[in-house]
């Protein structure tokens, strides 16, 4: 089955938990045991797993993509102005697979699932969530 988040962001890079609403679909599956895909939809955004303790971990992963991937040096800006933000989109990756476990996902305390924000901000961003499983 395959459900889709969609998704309001706020500016223009950033970390969105969807830990909760992803294990909201997971939770109406019924599935016990198998694996959950969450895919960004969108050539400007990722899928990230990430500590959720504070914002810094967050915070410290856009200044590390800033610094090594500055904005406006790229030849694709020359179109629309966000070469960076393809290639964050790009190292970071448009998905995520995480097993499923007893009917819950098998994050550890520290592990939060995270879309990815590049090119924001945007009215609308779509995630694709699959789950596979019995």
């Amino acid at each position: 089955m395959t459900e889709t988040i969609t998704l309001k962001t706020n500016s223009k890079q950033g970390l969105y938990d969807i830990t909760v609403l992803v294990s909201d679909i997971l939770s109406k599956s019924n599935i016990s045991s198998g694996i959950v895909t969450v895919f960004a939809r969108g050539a400007t955004a990722a899928i990230m797993i990430q500590e959720n303790w504070d914002d810094s971990v967050q915070n410290d992963v856009i200044t590390l993509l800033n610094k090594l991937i500055p904005s406006g040096v790229w030849e694709h800006d020359r179109q629309d102005n966000n070469g960076d933000s393809h290639l964050k989109a790009g190292i970071i990756g448009p998905s995520e697979t995480i097993p499923i476990l007893n009917g819950k996902m098998a994050l550890s305390t520290w592990q939060n699932i995270f879309f990815c924000e590049f090119d924001g901000p945007r009215q609308k961003r779509e995630i694709a969530v699959t789950l596979i499983g019995e």
